[in-house]
């Protein structure tokens, strides 16, 4: 089916579990795909495609190796191998996003699948792949297609791929999104890819895709908003699913089922699991809870970036927890926090707060 034609005249088709964008004249490209990726002036199609065999199914791969799988797919779809360039992902070609954004003359265009509920990470944390050859077959998560229905030199287009990447962290960041492989917020996932696109045949030419120019702030606004709306359809990740404690405290390793155990611990007469999880959902989602708990987070953060001190950050979470034990009527209770372990006493004194207060609730 036809999805859109693009202000350059570019269209857009889905089919076989693929978005293929056929060019009508002459494009600059700069892909991040292991598949003829880089920059290239002579391709005619690009591609993002599902390679899920079915719904929480694995990957399809059609050759040993990632690149030979996607030539074969290329040939499949009925492109030549030797002019486009494509990217995979495990993400739905049905929950695409296309957004545009004007300007005068210049209109930019996202086209965006993603989620990043398995795989979401943050530059800088630790890995363990290594290995100088070929690419694993790890799909791409979040696969941007960005037309820039201009004409730039290739080092514009370059400065265009940096403030699509900016602004795609910046959508997670504002969705407050855990990494899940440390503590910190993600950037993104460890397998995102992104092909830009410009106009060589458009009569305007611009010089500037940063965030002082036109074109930048087009492509943050464009690329976010699609970004975000992408992770929504996929995943459900939303400002109101981000609205609950334990989605916030994931990355530190609080969840459910660490507050069961806790609450086991310290109950002779326990509520049935299910029983359990269904109160301290609805305590999760309270507003006093879900606010000073992430000004508790928050102050945490802050701590790790080493914006504040040790001191500093052990008065403020006392004075959080005080607050929102004042907001169950648990306030006459210590809470002084004096433990080796900075991070992990403050942890434990809101789960402890938590399981309190759910008792004080349940009466159980």
């Amino acid at each position: 089916m036809k999805l859109c034609t693009i202000s350059d005249g570019d269209t857009a088709y889905r089919y076989d579990k693929s978005i293929v964008v056929y060019f009508q004249g002459k494009r600059k490209v700069l892909s991040t795909s292991v598949f003829n990726g880089g920059y290239h002036e002579n391709y005619t199609t690009i591609f993002n495609h599902d390679g899920k065999t079915g719904a929480g199914m694995p990957c399809e791969m059609l050759a040993p190796t990632y690149t030979e799988h996607m030539k074969l797919l290329s040939r499949r779809l009925g492109l030549s191998p030797e002019t486009t360039t494509g990217m995979g992902t495990a993400a739905d070609m049905e929950n695409c996003v296309i957004k545009s954004l004007s300007y005068k003359e210049l209109t930019v265009t996202a086209l965006v699948t993603g989620g990043i509920e398995t795989n979401g990470g943050r530059a800088g944390d630790p890995a363990t792949w290594y290995k100088p050859l070929e690419k694993p077959n790890r799909p791409g998560t979040i696969n941007i297609m960005l037309f820039l229905d201009s004409d730039m030199p290739a080092g514009t287009l370059t400065r265009a791929l940096v403030t699509c990447t900016e602004a795609k962290t910046a959508a997670i960041q504002e969705l407050m999104e855990g990494s899940h492989y440390s503590n910190g917020l993600a950037t993104g996932s460890g397998t995102d890819q992104t092909i830009v696109v410009a106009n060589a045949e458009s009569p305007l030419y611009l010089e500037g895709a940063g965030k002082h120019s036109k074109m930048g702030e087009l492509i943050g606004r464009v690329v976010k908003d699609a970004v975000k709306e992408a992770l929504a359809k996929q995943s459900g990740l939303t400002p109101e699913h981000q609205h609950h404690v334990l989605r916030r405290l994931k990355r530190f390793g609080i969840t459910a089922d660490t507050l069961w155990q806790d609450y086991l611990k310290d109950n002779d007469h326990p509520l049935l699991k299910p029983l359990f999880l269904e109160e301290a959902d609805i305590l999760c989602r309270d507003s006093p809870m879900v606010t000073w708990t992430i000004l508790l987070i928050h102050s945490l953060d802050e701590y790790l970036w080493h914006l504040l001190s040790e001191e500093e950050m052990r008065k403020s979470a006392e004075k959080i927890l005080s607050l929102l034990a004042a907001c169950y009527g648990c306030e006459k209770k210590e809470r002084s926090l004096e433990a080796p372990s900075a991070v992990n006493d403050v942890l434990f004194a809101w789960s402890s707060l938590f399981l309190e207060i759910f008792t004080l609730k349940t009466g159980q």
